[in-house]
């Protein structure tokens, strides 16, 4: 990926940017790594605004002395609108610093609960860090549309938006996030190679509370469009994510290592899956989410990492998938370090044209290799799941042989098979290492104990 070759140097520059923006005001510079894109800027506890001047890369951004100084002096009731602090909404100036000063400015009003505001038009950045703690809730209010810059090389870290360490966050507007993912697409190598460079997520969210985010659009993303990671008590409703069927890792929303979130009545449309629970989530409430395209509602992939954490109480319900490679699917590595998933419930799910409505996969990625999964899956209830799928075999339990699926419940499954191409139209259901039970309806017949 040659056109990837400049990271290195951006790194350099926008790490040297962020460290006289924070260091400029007293802040504890506590790490910076660059090496791992997964390290994180460790930077808090910076309470004095920002009073200092900083040139951005080549110039087209820069933080000055003076508005950011004093929050309080370029504000209107708590609201920081994007413009006052030099953004421009003509589709072409890269207004990186301006979005930067004015979460400066809102997160250090020690008024109330501040506003920043994006106001109709176009607006282009780079990648920013909106960082807290702040000194009062934050609403981000959107009523135009944010792009991304197109230059892979722009991107030093694994996100175009950082939202991070912070409590009491709202996204709001009706505004749209657009990734304009498709000028990296192509570059997109990580199907094939396990060590690629990833692109950059649209939207990541991590060490972020009692956050709401609400009635926005991420359009186009270049690798994830929502990362949820270190969260808790987060809701996401009313959400529109969209990008083709084709588009490479553009989950609609991947989540780590978070507890108490809910999501609901919400569209996603993408190239993976719509929502993707990672290691680590707790108590997860999915509901009247409409997927497709996509690769489905999953739990996992788990166990591709040492030390995992395990996953606990996940229930999807009243959701709808059409056109997607999988519906209620659990996936997880073979050849894994030892962990768990366990209370995971997917009911009330309608299938349309799925081609694998129920799935447990624990050999996902990795068909060849002679090593079970050391995922260890229970109490998983599948229930009063109905439609239609384009696939011969319509139900998949294909557990590990070191720990088999225990628990499994299968209650009220009514599939039928729906594609006019194929002459045979028989479903039946494959099961491997798996402990189940069965109760109502059942379509396709279930495999034989």
């Amino acid at each position: 990926m040659a056109i990837l070759g400049r990271r290195d140097v951006k790194t350099v520059l926008v790490l040297g940017i962020a460290t006289l923006f924070w260091v400029a005001e007293g802040a504890p510079y506590r790490q910076f790594c660059s090496g791992d894109r997964r390290d994180l800027v460790e930077i808090s506890n910076a309470t004095e605004p920002i009073n200092n001047s900083t040139a951005a890369v080549n110039g087209t951004a820069t933080v000055n002395n003076g508005n950011a100084g004093n929050a309080n002096t370029v504000n209107n009731n708590g609201v920081f609108d994007v413009t006052t602090y030099g953004a421009k909404a003509d589709d072409k100036t890269i207004n990186t610093m301006a979005f930067m000063k004015t979460w400066v400015a809102a997160c250090k009003n020690s008024t109330g609960t501040a506003k920043v505001f994006v106001p109709e038009g176009t607006f282009v950045t780079g990648p920013v860090v909106f960082q807290g703690p702040c000194l009062n809730p934050v609403i981000f209010e959107v009523k135009g549309t944010i792009k991304a810059t197109t230059d892979p090389s722009d991107y030093a870290e694994d996100s175009w938006f950082l939202f991070q360490i912070i409590d009491g966050l709202t996204i709001t507007g009706g505004g749209i996030f657009d990734g304009q993912g498709e000028s990296m697409w192509k570059y997109n190598t990580c199907k094939n190679e396990h060590t690629c460079v990833k692109p950059p997520s649209s939207i990541k969210f991590q060490r972020v509370n009692n956050s709401i985010i609400d009635g926005i659009t991420s359009l186009n993303s270049k690798y994830f469009h929502f990362h949820i990671t270190d969260s808790s008590n987060y809701t996401v409703v009313n959400v529109n994510i969209t990008a083709p069927a084709n588009s490479p890792n553009t989950d609609g929303m991947h989540i780590s290592d978070t507890s108490d979130i809910k999501v609901s009545d919400t569209k996603i449309g993408t190239g993976d899956d719509c929502i993707s629970i990672g290691q680590g989530v707790t108590n997860a409430y999915i509901s009247n989410v409409f997927c497709g395209p996509g690769h489905g509602l999953s739990v996992g992939s788990l166990g591709k990492y040492p030390n995992e954490k395990d996953v606990h109480g996940i229930f999807v319900t009243n959701c709808t998938l059409s056109n997607t490679t999988n519906g209620a699917r659990i996936k997880t590595y073979a050849a894994s370090p030892p962990s768990k998933a366990s209370n995971i419930t997917y009911q009330d799910i309608i299938m349309e044209s799925v081609k694998n409505p129920i799935i447990i996969d624990q050999k996902y990625s990795s068909r060849s290799s002679p090593e079970p999964s050391k995922v260890e899956l229970s109490d998983v209830h599948f229930k009063n799941i109905k439609g239609t799928t384009i696939s011969n075999v319509a139900v998949t339990l294909s557990c590990s042989s070191s720990v088999p699926c225990k628990g499994v419940e299968l209650l009220d499954i009514n599939l039928a098979f729906h594609d006019p191409q194929s002459q045979n139209s028989t479903i039946a259901s494959q099961c491997l290492n798996a402990e189940f039970t069965t109760g109502g309806a059942q379509n396709p017949p279930p495999c034989p104990k």
